[in-house]
């Protein structure tokens, strides 16, 4: 069964995007630190994931062609038979199944669509991490 997990954008200023998903209802529920970047979980009060942000912390130029950096995310009961299933039919991951920052909670697979948008397919369900937010964020 393959379920609508979240969205994932990149912002520049998280501060300002935080400001403007707070005024349309939704909170953090979470943050995840990475070398370079972190994501920030956003939900509605009940808790429900719904919109991650991307931050660049290390101004990296590539950073935009990176696996997790703007996706749509849906999460599958049993992800290396869905890889299996894809690669039945022609449709083959960005590069194979990985933990994300090392964490053994979560393992996911990046796709393209025909258009060139990012699919993340991540394994069951996920969590929000709660690593502590960046310095300087409310």
């Amino acid at each position: 069964m393959t379920r609508i997990h979240h969205t994932n954008i990149r912002v520049a200023d998280p501060q300002a995007s935080l400001d403007f998903y707070r005024a349309l209802g939704l909170e953090v529920v979470g943050c995840m630190r990475m070398e370079g970047l972190y994501t920030l979980y956003l939900g509605t009060p009940d808790g429900e994931v719904t919109l991650e942000f991307s931050v660049n912390e290390s101004k990296d130029p590539s950073w935009t062609i990176q696996a997790g950096s703007g996706h749509l995310a849906l999460a599958v009961d049993d992800l290396d038979s869905e890889i299996a299933r894809l690669a039945a039919v022609g449709i083959e991951p960005e590069a194979p199944a990985y933990h994300p920052g090392g964490r053994p909670d979560v393992w996911v697979a990046f796709y393209r669509d025909p258009d060139g948008n990012r699919v993340e397919l991540l394994n069951g369900t996920f969590p929000p991490p709660q690593d502590e937010l960046p310095e300087g964020l409310t």
